[in-house]
């Protein structure tokens, strides 16, 4: 069994650097022109499962790349809730809160690290349910917490998992071990 994960095609703020949960932004050109070669980068795969963050850029980036006939939106893939820090860029919320840390603080009137590792939890155990590969397209910090608590590792060890927009990622077994196959893979 392995996993593909493929997180949605650059956003303005995804370019900007800006935390993105809720707002629902399109794909830019650029977006929309790496969710193309996509397609041609699954072909090779036969899905027992297709998955898609219920947010505008992960179904737009699923749908051009050949998917959305046959995804189911999952909740539990929506990006981390960075409540008061949406729309904020990492230095911009430093200047606020010196030392912050996405992966060991959350964010206030969001969530937290844990609350989204169980959202991840919930997300593998649906993809080990289907009998063949499974395909998700989602979001950078959901992915990297879904990559994390698939080593078993806890959330917060995401942060250790720098990951593109458009980026494409294989989970999978080496014998009994969960393992990364390919990681941050931009076709």
């Amino acid at each position: 069994m392995q996993i593909v994960l493929v997180r949605h095609g650059e956003t303005e703020w995804s370019l900007s650097g800006q935390h993105t949960s809720r707002t629902n932004l399109p794909l830019t050109e650029m977006g929309r022109e790496r969710a193309k070669r996509l397609g041609p980068a699954l072909a090779g795969w036969n899905f027992a499962l297709v998955l898609t963050s219920p947010l505008l850029r992960a179904r737009e980036t699923c749908e051009i790349a050949g998917f959305a006939d046959r995804a189911e939106i999952c909740e539990d893939l929506r990006e981390f809730d960075y409540g008061e820090y949406e729309g904020l860029t990492s230095p911009q919320i430093r200047e606020m809160n010196p030392g912050w840390s996405l992966w060991r603080d959350g964010c206030p009137g969001g969530e937290q690290p844990a609350e989204v590792g169980a959202r991840a939890d919930r997300t593998i155990e649906r993809m080990r349910a289907v009998d063949g590969d499974a395909l998700a397209f989602a979001h950078g910090h959901i992915f990297r917490i879904v990559t994390a608590r698939w080593l078993q590792f806890d959330a917060a060890a995401g942060a250790r998992f720098a990951l593109s927009a458009g980026a494409l990622c294989v989970l999978g077994y080496e014998r009994e071990t969960e393992v990364i196959q390919v990681w941050n893979n931009e076709p």
